[in-house]
């Protein structure tokens, strides 16, 4: 077990483990930033046990569903080794990863702002060991959906009721044996299985890219393609449209209509589409192949940003005049400059400095470079709406942007 947690272990955190210390030192910084600042927060124990638990079982599961790390087991597979260590030297390292890189920054905010007693320590501690345990078992029983769906039940109503209780302990150590009884059953194959429909989708997005090698029109179906293996970034296209719908009902209640210029700002959140060259290195080498790839790739992508954030401003401003009315062509002009803008900001970033540094896909999804658009798109959002005379300076920018862009490509 010892020989297979090293290769994991130099996988996830570098190859002289550097990333660790570099970790822990944030974590302590920020502890100890907020805790002499004397800030505190009253926050119930059920909802921080849950919030540590729910953040390290989406890590854990982003983890194990990270393509790097499918090609990483198989490959183990091949050698002649006990499949339990492979198994649970697999889980055992993408915890501590999923608990050291990214859960241990909210525990760091969380015991530093509030006051915990022992018992919850403890139950802290247990909901983060359980959560590892879990998010792999139901991963391993993923076919079965509607098993992992009812013992998230299970839980979360767990949590819920006993979290300032010390049932709360035995609850979380029975179901840590469950989860370690079904690892225990089950093999390193069972850690990466990809569905007969993503395989199709995976191998007809690979010869798109080779198509696109060659003469370069099959973009737009690659994108597609792209959107079709990667269900996440479906799903949080359909939560951004869902947010397009009510946002319109707690913006309209603040005075004056330039505070719709914020939530076009706001449903420029969409990050997963805007970093396409970052998590995907065979299409960046393809496109950095060839010359002249600038107007190839960036035109096409660009416009598929913009469709995207577009699309979710129809829908935000077809519910502005639903719930509030009064629909201007300002309001019209605020919502293209936005979309188009962020398209543009976007593709930039992406083709100057794409994300590189990542050792998983889910240090990707999390990295921050990822809202500096959104945040660039957020102050000028405030701008806009304290001085609204601005949109048109900035339309005339973004119109001599887009002409420079396009003469120097």
């Amino acid at each position: 077990m010892k020989m297979t947690g090293k290769a994991f272990a130099k996988k996830l955190f570098g190859a002289r483990y550097e990333r660790l210390p570099r970790t822990l030192l944030i974590d302590l910084i920020v502890f100890w930033g907020l805790y002499i600042a004397g800030f505190r927060v009253q926050i119930a124990p059920f909802i921080r046990i849950l919030m540590v638990c729910a953040l390290t079982a989406g890590v854990m599961w982003q983890a194990l569903s990270s393509k790097d790390n499918v090609v990483e087991i198989r490959h183990m597979l091949m050698l002649p080794l006990d499949r339990r260590e492979v198994v649970f030297s697999y889980v055992v390292l993408l915890g501590t990863y999923a608990i050291v890189t990214k859960t241990g920054l909210l525990l760091a905010v969380l015991l530093a702002v509030s006051a915990w007693a022992p018992v919850e320590i403890l139950s802290l501690v247990l909901g983060t060991v359980c959560a590892v345990l879990v998010a792999a078992a139901v991963y391993v029983l993923r076919r079965y959906w509607y098993v992992g769906g009812v013992w998230a039940a299970i839980l979360i109503a767990g949590i819920f009721f006993f979290g300032e209780r010390s049932w709360l302990l035995l609850l979380l150590s029975v179901n840590g044996m469950c989860a370690v009884l079904v690892l225990w059953r089950a093999t390193g194959y069972d850690l990466y299985r990809w569905e007969s429909g993503e395989s199709r989708a995976v191998k007809g997005r690979e010869r798109d890219l080779e198509v696109f090698k060659i003469s370069k029109a099959s973009l737009w179906r690659y994108l597609f393609r792209y959107l079709g293996c990667h269900k996440d970034h479906l799903a949080n296209t359909a939560v951004m449209w869902g947010v397009a719908v009510v946002l319109p009902h707690f913006l309209g209640e603040m005075a004056g209509l330039s505070v719709a210029y914020i939530g076009f700002a706001v449903l420029t959140l969409n990050t997963p589409i805007c970093i396409l060259l970052s998590c995907d290195r065979d299409l960046e080498r393809a496109v950095r192949f060839l010359p002249g790839q600038e107007r190839a790739f960036g035109i096409p992508y660009c416009l598929f940003i913009f469709a995207c954030n577009m699309t979710a401003d129809v829908i935000f401003l077809c519910s502005w005049q639903i719930q509030n009315g009064g629909v201007t062509i300002w309001m019209i002009a605020g919502a293209v400059f936005f979309a188009l803008q962020s398209a543009v900001l976007s593709v930039l970033l992406e083709w100057t400095h794409p994300i590189r540094d990542w050792k998983i896909e889910s240090d990707l999804w999390h990295h921050p470079r990822k809202y500096i658009v959104p945040v660039v798109m957020m102050l000028l959002a405030g701008a806009v709406a304290a001085w609204p005379v601005l949109l048109p300076v900035l339309l005339v920018l973004l119109a001599a942007e887009i002409a420079v862009l396009v003469i120097r490509s």
